[in-house]
C-alpha cells in the first residue's frame, strides 16, 4: 500500500477528474477481502455505498485491516483513509489524528457530501478498535 505522503504529491498536480481516477486506482490496489467477511458486523453504518472494514493484528502488534466497498470512488476513499493507519501499532493510531492527516486531500470539496458521508464512521471504527487494543484489550475476531 502506498503512504499517504506519496498519494498527496500525486493527488495534489491533478485536475478534478483525474483525482477521481486516482481514487478508483487505489481502490483497486487493496488486499481483497473475502466474502465471507463482509456482513452486518463489518459494515460501516452512515456511508452511502456498501463499505466493510475487518481489523486484525500483524505478528509484530501492528494493525491491518481488510476492507471493500462495491462503489469505486468510496472504494478509493477507504484505501486513502487506510493507508494512514496501515500495520502501523495500535498505540500510535489510537493517538494518531486520522482527519488532520487526510485534510490535505479536502475530501469534503473535492467529493460530493454523499461520498464522504461515512468516513467519520470508518475513522472511528479504526480509531476505537486500535484503542482498545492500545490498551490491552484482546483483539476480537
Amino acid at each position: 500500500m502506498r503512504s499517504l505522503a506519496d498519494i498527496h504529491e500525486e493527488y495534489a498536480f491533478l485536475e478534478p477528474d483525474d483525482r477521481y481516477r486516482l481514487l478508483i486506482e487505489l481502490g483497486r490496489e487493496l488486499e481483497p477481502m473475502p466474502l465471507a467477511l463482509k456482513t452486518d458486523a463489518t459494515q460501516v453504518p452512515g456511508c452511502s455505498a456498501r463499505v466493510w472494514v475487518y481489523p486484525t493484528t500483524g505478528g509484530g502488534g501492528e494493525l491491518h485491516f481488510l476492507a471493500d466497498s462495491n462503489a469505486a470512488i468510496t472504494k478509493g476513499i477507504v484505501a486513502l483513509v487506510l493507508s494512514a493507519v496501515q500495520d502501523r501499532p495500535a498505540a500510535e493510531v489510537a493517538a494518531m489524528d486520522i482527519p488532520a492527516a487526510l485534510a490535505p486531500f479536502d475530501l469534503r470539496n473535492q467529493l460530493s457530501s454523499n461520498r464522504t458521508q461515512g468516513v467519520p464512521n470508518m475513522i472511528a471504527l479504526i480509531r476505537d478498535h486500535a484503542a482498545r487494543l492500545a490498551n490491552g484489550a484482546p483483539e476480537v475476531q
